[in-house]
Order: C-alpha cells, then structure tokens, then sequence
C-alpha cells in the first residue's frame, strides 16, 4: 500500500470524431527559475484526467455569480445535467460513478445497510472500520482498480470506497477521510501529485468536496452559507486549473456531483411511529427513504402495516419496486421500502428549525439532477447535451485514461460520441 497521509504539511506544497484517442506526449515549455536563469527545458506530459465530485451540487446553482471558474470550464467545454441513480445519496452514487453499475448491481444500496454473511454488523458512512473494509465495495469494480491492473498509477483525494483494499487492490496514492482538509488544501493535494515526474504521476485522480451538501443539511436549502461553501469549491477548483496550467499539464476534466436537493420544510419531516413498533420491526435507515426490517415472526402484521401506508409516500416489498428505480433484487436492500414525496422525510432524529436540504428522494424528480461539466483537450467547447444517466461516466473514464470498452456494465459512452476530439496523429 502507498498511502498518502491526511496531513498536508506532509505535502510539498505548492464537431467531432470518435473514439477520443489519448494524445501522443507532447512538449511542454516550462520556463527557468528567475534564480538560476537556467535554459528553459522541455518535458513530454501527457493529458490527465481528474474526476471531480461536488457533493450536492444541482445545476441550477451554477451561473449564479458563485461559481465563475465552474461557469468558464462550461462555456469552454461540455456541459449537462445528469440523472443520478436511485437511490439518490452520496456512496451508492460516488461508487456508479466509478463502476458504470447501478447501486443495485454494485451492491453499495444505501449510506446505512447491513447484509445478511456479516450478523449483526452494519455499514455506516460514518463507520471508518466498516468504510475501509472490502467486503461492502467487492460488488463491482472501481476504476482505479482497473486502471492499477492495467499498470497505470492513480490518485483519490477523499472519493466513497478509495479507503478499502477492493479486490486486494488500493490507488497508487490515496487519503484518508478527513472533514477539517479545506477545499484549498483538498485541491492542493491532486496539484501535488501532478507536479511529480512522468513515472510516479498519475493517469487519473479523483477529488472530492463535501460542504455544499453538508451546509445544505446542517445550515439550510439555499442559504447564504450554501453559497459561501461553493464560492469556496469554486475557488479551489480555479486554484487546481492554474497551477496545472503553470507547470504545463494537460487535464481532461469530468466534474460532477453524486446528486441535487430539494427543501424539507420543519412542517414536511414525518415520524416513523406509524410504520414502526420496537416490539415487531426496525429501521436500518431513515429520511427521504426508510428501510423497515420486521423482527421473526412478525412479517406478515408488519408488511400489513407498511404497505397500508400512504402518507405522503409509497411503499414497497422489496420484491415490488417500481421497475424504472432499478433497485430491490439486491439482498442488502431491507424486505420493505419506503419512499417519501418529494419535500418530505421521515424523522427518528430531532427537527430542524429551518427548511433543512435533503436527498434520497425519486432520481426522476428534476431536484435530484446532478452536475455533468467536462472540459479539456479531449472535448469540443461550448457543447451542451440532453440529460444522461450518471452510470454513462465511468465508460467516458476508461476512454480517457485509454482502457478498452467494459462489457457487463449499465453504462455507455453514446451520450459523448459528438463531443469528443479525436487527438492529432
């Protein structure tokens, strides 16, 4: 394992054709130190490719005067907004991003679960042992793993799953999670790893954010603090462009968010006591979204119980769910499931006094829209396209880091065959 540690001070700081074909190397003038008055030298660097995720991030938040770095990479490359996965929350959509699978299929089916091989042991995204621990990511496969197969080196800056050894396989480089990194240091961390020679540089990195989506929560829906956090963001991601450009390195960036939010009102957040009895069933998981698990012997009163419920939400069997959501064959999905409407939630935990942000909620409902931008050398500039499912970006990663099509996957490159460049010779 070559794990880069949490503490930044340990930092040097600092139209179209297709398929997109990776560029051959190309010198890169870098200028002398003023000190020295050195000849200027050349180095060959070739494109990396940098996923970037604002977690919580909708699209109608940009173009707003917060976010003038993120609203010139639109102008000068590829724009949309995608459709996340259901359900729609920050680890199972982060992992389809990286594996081009469905929650469903990749088996990270909520932020909270349990699975039946690990008695009496439940992931949380809070949970830093059951975090780091393979079993809940050995569903699918990320892309760093694949592309650390393939003899490429990668880099994750705080990205779901990029903790645990998946497959017996961990990123060339890689942090621990830590809230208190700034968004600043966050980016200048992926600059670090790009500042290194050919041989230890990597191919792709991921960077993520987190204080839109937190201050959304904690602070309120679309309060003056959500656009303090994004200017931050914003800023950071300005910081990682420049000092990319200073030293000469082409980047294909792919940035995202895992999902949007829409307002719960204090009125709108619902008890749980009406599905729930401590003496016959339990929640593994509650909000937009609850999971209800009946204790032995209960499930047929429970399941009675449950599917009669028709406030402001629908539920399910598991067996039952609707279709279109793609969700319920997996085993780690509770036998009945719960979805609020949009607005709503169920609340075990105190009420906020304010419109609190909150997801989870339909993936087809236009609030849950998440942010698509790409821009770099492999991309047309000024392309906006039709909305697209988030499973299509992990196919458009491996074109870009050059690894041959999956097969077996949810996703497809279709949505980017007109925007992409095919790269000289």
């Amino acid at each position: 394992m070559r794990k880069v540690t949490a503490i930044l001070s340990a930092l040097a700081l600092g139209a179209c054709a297709y398929p997109y074909t990776p560029p051959a190397l190309a010198p890169v003038t870098r200028p002398a130190g003023p000190a020295t008055g050195a000849l200027a030298t050349s180095e060959a660097r070739t494109p990396v490719t940098i996923l970037v995720s604002i977690d919580g991030l909708r699209p109608d938040q940009l173009g707003r005067g917060d976010t003038p770095v993120l609203d010139a990479l639109a102008r000068g490359g590829v724009s949309a907004a995608m459709r996340p996965s259901f359900p729609t929350l920050t680890f199972p959509n982060h992992y389809t991003l990286v594996t081009g699978l469905r929650p469903d299929r990749h088996g990270v089916i909520d932020n909270t679960m349990e699975d039946a091989r690990r008695p009496g042991v439940r992931f949380a995204n809070t949970e830093v042992a059951q975090v780091r621990d393979g079993f809940w990511w050995d569903g699918a496969e990320p892309i760093w793993v694949t592309a650390e197969r393939a003899g490429m080196r990668t880099a994750t800056m705080f990205w779901p799953g990029s903790e645990a050894a998946i497959r017996g396989v961990r990123p060339s480089n890689w942090f621990a999670y830590a809230a208190d990194l700034t968004s600043a240091q966050r980016s200048e961390a992926v600059l670090d790893w790009m500042r290194r020679p050919a041989d230890t540089r990597p191919a792709l990195a991921t960077l993520y954010f987190d204080t839109v989506d937190k201050t959304s929560h904690n602070v309120g829906f679309l309060s003056p603090a959500v656009g303090a956090a994004l200017r931050e963001i914003d800023t950071a991601i300005g910081g990682l462009r420049d000092g990319l450009a200073a030293i000469g390195q082409p980047v294909n960036f792919i940035i995202v968010s895992d999902h949007g939010m829409a307002p719960v009102p204090p009125s709108q957040q619902m008890p749980t006591a009406p599905l729930l009895d401590p003496a016959d069933s339990r929640a593994i998981y509650s909000g937009p979204m609850i999971g209800v698990i009946p204790l032995p012997g209960h499930e047929a009163a429970v399941t009675r119980r449950v599917l009669a419920y028709r406030t402001h939400a629908r539920c399910w069997r598991r067996e039952a769910i609707p279709a279109r959501l793609h969700f319920g064959t997996n085993p780690r999905v509770p036998p009945l499931v719960c979805l609020s409407d949009i607005g709503w939630r169920f609340a075990q935990a105190t009420i906020p006094p304010f419109v609190k942000g909150d997801h989870g909620f339909d993936n087809a409902d236009p609030s849950m829209r998440a942010v698509f931008l790409a821009n770099g050398p492999a991309f047309a500039a000024g392309k906006r396209l039709a909305a697209f499912d988030n499973v299509d970006v992990y196919p458009l990663l491996r074109d870009l880091i050059g690894l041959p099509p999956a097969t077996g996957i949810d996703g497809s490159d279709a949505p980017f065959r007109r925007v992409m460049v095919r790269s000289p010779g």
